[in-house]
């Protein structure tokens, strides 16, 4: 049971923590960050500012947005190319890592021919144990890209006058 003495030692020292400066801020919002896949910053350290500038301005051009609500949907967009692009370096670095770990144990413990160390790190790099939970984000990413795309579309054909499709969505059943 706590004592009333070490609440108001708990409170006091509560009020002492924390981050308090704007530098000591922008820093923290990364702390629990770790792979940026889902980050709500477009950015991550490491990544080039100039290269989504000018990604943005491509598809701008190219899926010509006009008004708020077409600029959200094309920002989406924009969004997702990136977070797809973040995560085939993120998969390529898994795969790399997962190989070299394998070769390194396998020539620490064991006797095989330099061509069967490879073919197993090649085996382990294919199944690493990272990969599923990658390609459930990459779904969800694509996903969410495709959905905004239609969106888009269907928006810019009813404002250009053309019918536009309505989304259908079918159900399949798997017997057998």
């Amino acid at each position: 049971m706590t004592t009333q003495k070490q609440v108001e030692a708990n409170r006091k020292n509560a009020k002492l923590g924390g981050v308090k400066t704007d530098a000591g801020k922008e820093v923290s919002k990364y702390n629990a960050m770790k792979h940026g896949i889902l980050s709500k910053e477009i950015l991550i350290d490491g990544e080039d500012d100039q290269t989504l500038i000018d990604l943005g301005k491509k598809l701008r051009v190219q899926l010509a947005p006009e008004g708020e609500l077409e600029m959200i949907l094309v920002d989406r967009i924009i969004s997702n190319v990136w977070r797809l692009k973040r995560l085939l370096k993120i998969e390529k670095s898994s795969m790399e890592w997962s190989r070299a770990d394998t070769l390194y144990d396998s020539i620490e413990f064991g006797n095989k021919t330099e061509g069967q160390l490879e073919l197993k790190a090649e085996r382990d790099m294919v199944t690493c144990y990272a990969i599923p939970l990658i390609l459930r984000y990459e779904t969800a990413i694509e996903r969410s890209f495709i959905k905004a795309l239609h969106e888009l579309q269907r928006i810019q054909s009813a404002r250009k006058g053309e019918g536009s499709q309505i989304p259908i969505a079918v159900d399949i059943e798997a017997d057998g």
